[in-house]
């Protein structure tokens, strides 16, 4: 048995047809409970009074602040936006009230950058064919029970633009992901339709360059994996996730990489 991380003729078929490709399995029970228990740790020690920054797919535009940029190369801890009620404060302890923490665990934090520079890690980007890979943010999502919030359809090229376009969504489910809890959603074979829109910054804040256009929920299809499986997303599949209704968490582990040979990073890029 070869590394890992070296996808098959298949693999590669299936991601190349579909825009996704689900590895069950990637990592291993002492990977997963390594990040977990240091992000419990990150939880523990983290002031919630010192910032309110909320992080919503849905006010991105609204509610993307200083706090949200800096947090590029540091350890950033962004709440759920039903996590506050009419008064300002918490309904529920700092624990289940936050969205995500990013987004740069990979460069900071032992546990993660243990994984994200892993020999197996490595060896999937060169089996997708990335020359100088580069992570460009990871994120460890929580998704709350019954406040985990919705993230609406959209592409990670939107978001982390090259020319030509080379983003790869890399999605570590460390809980088990379900309809119930939330799992991700995609629309097969969207990603041969190209980019739709892209989000851009400038002295003004951040904006998408036009608006969404509108997906019949018909045409997903729900990704149920169980904790250790890499989910890998092509930069232009349509996806998305729905609230978790449900009284468990679906802790994942997120990042985005890009390729430094032969394109160009977009300096409009968050």
């Amino acid at each position: 048995m070869g590394i890992v991380g070296n996808l098959t003729p298949d693999q590669l078929q299936f991601f190349n047809s579909q825009g996704y490709l689900v590895i069950e399995s990637f990592a291993s029970s002492e990977e997963i409970d390594a990040m977990m228990k240091r992000m419990e740790q990150l939880l523990d020690d983290f002031d919630s009074s010192s910032t309110a920054s909320i992080f919503s797919t849905k006010n991105q535009q609204k509610l993307t602040d200083d706090y949200f940029y800096e947090s590029v190369e540091k350890v950033s801890f962004f709440f759920e936006e039903k996590a506050f009620g009419d008064d300002g404060n918490l309904n529920q302890p700092k624990q289940l009230s936050i969205n995500k923490v990013g987004h740069a665990l990979h460069e900071i934090e032992p546990a993660f950058k243990k994984f994200s520079s892993s020999e197996k890690f490595a060896s999937l980007l060169h089996s997708l064919g990335y020359k100088r890979p580069v992570i460009m943010q990871s994120m460890y999502i929580f998704k709350q029970p019954g406040i985990g919030g919705e993230v609406v359809p959209h592409q990670d090229n939107s978001f982390l633009y090259t020319e030509p376009s080379t983003c790869t969504g890399l999605w570590l489910a460390l809980e088990d992901a379900s309809i119930l809890n939330g799992c991700l959603w995609a629309i097969p074979g969207s990603h041969k339709n190209g980019l739709v829109r892209r989000f851009l910054r400038d002295e003004n804040g951040v904006k998408f360059d036009r608006p969404s256009p509108s997906y019949d929920q018909k045409d997903f299809v729900p990704i149920e994996v169980k904790a250790g499986s890499l989910v890998i997303i092509h930069g232009d599949l349509i996806h998305q996730s729905f609230e978790n209704q449900s009284p468990k968490s679906r802790h994942a582990y997120s990042l985005h990489v890009v390729d430094t040979d032969g394109c160009t990073w977009a300096p409009e890029n968050w």
